[in-house]
């Protein structure tokens, strides 16, 4: 793909115009630097599609070049060039992470094909690093109950327009989840997706963390920096807990989606971006408003397409497909042999309010495929707060079949009524029993209705 930019790094000028030549007639962009430490900085401040590295260069050799190259963008592929290549060498240089290696004097045929090839290398490892990122969040949406058959049409309708999105929900009920499905079914899902959390960076570094930052900006900033909002471009800029972001970075990050265009801090340069911006918090942003905390005019522009992510106590049907899920990912990830979730036990998940939603319930069961010994989790397996503190009447664990018969029952009682918004008549029809018997057990139990 022409446009493409590749870095030449050779300490001899005569190798580095020819190679230049040779590429700009083909249409890629070409930057050079005559030593490691020049190359070093290069990718610093800008990410090649490719880089030409030669072996033997005075000072900071390919090799030492190649390890920190590597060490400052993982992603990036590179040539090695060599006068006198030894197989050790390459050896090296490949376990290092090099793609390929081209012997002087360079055919031009040959560096032609490599360069072709290079670059389809770098493409499809990006295109796999996607696909396996949509492919995670397929899976990670589960639940069929009503409000996530809700939530999965609004996604679809958001996801192909450019309309910004504004992502509302509790911690822990799956609002990154939500903005990922979005980016994954756009126009934009071949581009980046970048998220950063604003409530997880201090307020001195938010601004070089979205806009990026020039050499020398302040303390610390020994090199060019791009931000998240250039990182993203063509792609789709995730900003998480937006409400937690200060007053002036508010006002920035206004300008940038006004005018499609960031400034690095400590540079003049106004930088053209292409993003479609998803917000996300737990607050209640009109409120915040009316507070001072929030700007109204920032809340209207993210505010295009309202999505609210449901709490986990609004779709307890969905629980038990995600413990499935959940045993399924620990129990492969721990290397243990399946587990299954007793009847009694699950009725523990159900009639629980799960306040950290599924989050809390993903690190419950993690925890729960770690510590139960045997292949059923049990109502006995279950910490606080899952179990009331007096399920354990009968000693020892040593639980009589009415004991557990009476947990199942109490607990089950107790999730259809919350399920139910406490009608005493659909609670009863659903689970299949006169509404005076419903009473009676209600009583027996001790289950006190809500205020």
């Amino acid at each position: 793909m022409a446009g493409e930019h590749i870095l030449v790094v050779d300490d001899e000028p005569a190798i580095q115009g020819t190679l230049r030549a040779v590429l700009e007639d083909e249409g890629y962009r070409v930057t050079t630097a005559g030593g490691g430490e020049a190359a070093v900085r290069a990718v610093t401040d800008e990410t090649p599609d490719l880089v030409f590295l030669d072996i033997w260069m005075p000072g900071m050799d390919g090799l030492e070049t190649l390890a920190e190259l590597k060490r400052v963008r993982p992603e990036t592929t590179v040539i090695m060039i060599s006068g006198h290549g030894t197989i050790e060498t390459a050896v090296k240089a490949t376990r290092l992470g090099a793609y390929d290696f081209i012997e002087k004097p360079m055919s031009l045929e040959k560096t032609l094909v490599s360069v072709t090839r290079a670059l389809e290398h770098g493409r499809l490892e990006r295109e796999n690093a996607t696909l396996r990122a949509r492919l995670e969040v397929r899976t990670e949406i589960i639940g069929d109950s009503e409000p996530m058959r809700e939530l999965r049409e609004a996604i679809a309708t958001a996801a192909p327009t450019s309309g910004r999105v504004l992502i509302h929900g509790e911690n822990g009920s799956g609002k990154e989840l939500v903005a990922r499905a979005i980016h994954a079914l756009s126009g934009r899902r071949e581009a980046p997706f970048v998220e950063v959390n604003c409530a997880a960076i201090p307020e001195e570094l938010i601004e070089s963390e979205l806009f990026g930052h020039e050499r020398g900006a302040f303390t610390g900033a020994v090199a060019r920096r791009r931000g998240k909002f250039e990182t993203a471009d063509g792609g789709t800029l995730f900003l998480d807990e937006i409400g937690d972001m200060s007053l002036k970075t508010q006002a920035k990050v206004l300008r940038a989606l006004e005018e499609q265009v960031v400034e690095r801090v400590g540079g003049r340069e106004p930088i053209k971006v292409d993003v479609r911006v998803i917000a996300a918090s737990n607050r209640d942003l009109p409120a915040f408003i009316a507070q001072g905390g929030f700007r109204e005019d920032l809340f209207y522009r993210l505010n295009v397409i309202p999505i609210e992510v449901p709490p986990l106590r609004h779709r307890r049907d969905d629980i038990p497909a995600l413990i499935e899920h959940f045993i399924a990912v620990f129990s492969a990830e721990n290397g243990k042999r399946l587990k299954t979730i007793a009847a009694e036990a699950l009725a523990y998940f159900l009639a629980y309010d799960w306040p950290g939603n599924v989050r809390e319930l993903r690190n419950m069961v993690e925890r729960l495929v770690i510590m139960t010994m045997g292949d059923v989790i049990g109502p006995d397996d279950l910490p606080a707060p899952l179990r009331p503190k007096d399920a354990g009447a009968g000693g020892e664990g040593q639980r009589s079949l009415k004991d557990a018969r009476d947990g199942f029952e109490r607990a089950y009682i107790l999730a259809e009524l919350r399920a139910n918004d406490w009608n005493m008549t659909r609670t009863a029809d659903r689970l299949g029993i006169e509404r005076s018997h419903l009473y009676r057990k209600i009583k027996q139990y001790g289950i006190t209705p809500p205020k």
